[in-house]
């Protein structure tokens, strides 16, 4: 019998070692991805984004209007969105959109959003936007989502001319909202 309690307390003893070394890794690994997201410049639930600084691609591209926009459009400070339609967070996130952009100042010249996906399931997107922004529909054809490497929906951006006047991300963290992020 003192065997059997000396083995129990010894595989106990050896449960709670194994308990806190556990415990101490979890701890390591949540630092380890705080310093990570840190250094990468992006934010948690968050896809990656162009960094500040980074100069925008070439594009062409032509609005729900008719207009014909290129990276030359973005003249001044110009907010900057990608939505997809079916994506709950860009469901989320767009009437707070619409609600920044009305108050932003410039009218629709200072904003750009683009909805990613087929025309028909877009259209509800597109007649929320189109008060407030320029918007532009991109099915198959992703030219601005490729000029700004989109990886994810929603995504945000406030573009500025740098000091050549070529326009470059300004903000890529853009304070308006608190929504969840889906990777494309």
């Amino acid at each position: 019998m003192p065997v059997m309690i000396a083995a129990v307390v010894l595989v106990g003893a050896l449960c709670v070692l194994d308990l806190i070394l556990t415990l101490g890794v979890v701890k390591r690994l949540r630092e380890h991805t705080a310093l990570l997201l840190e250094v990468s410049g992006n934010m948690p639930g968050r896809p990656p984004v162009l960094a500040v600084g980074a100069e925008i691609g070439e594009f062409t591209a032509v609005t729900v209007d008719g207009e014909m926009l290129t990276r030359e459009s973005l003249a001044g400070d110009t907010l900057v969105a990608f939505f997809s339609p079916n994506c709950e967070p860009c469901q989320e996130m767009l009437p707070k959109f619409v609600a920044h952009a009305r108050a932003a100042g410039g009218g629709r010249d200072r904003v750009l959003a683009v909805v990613v996906g087929a025309t028909d399931r877009a259209a509800g997107q597109v007649a929320e936007l189109s008060p407030v922004a320029r918007v532009v529909v991109e099915g198959s054809d992703t030219v601005l989502t490729s000029a700004f490497q989109i990886k994810g929906f929603p995504a945000l951006f406030k573009v500025a001319p740098n000091g050549d006047g070529r326009p470059v991300i300004a903000d890529n963290r853009v304070q308006l909202l608190d929504t969840p992020t889906v990777v494309a």
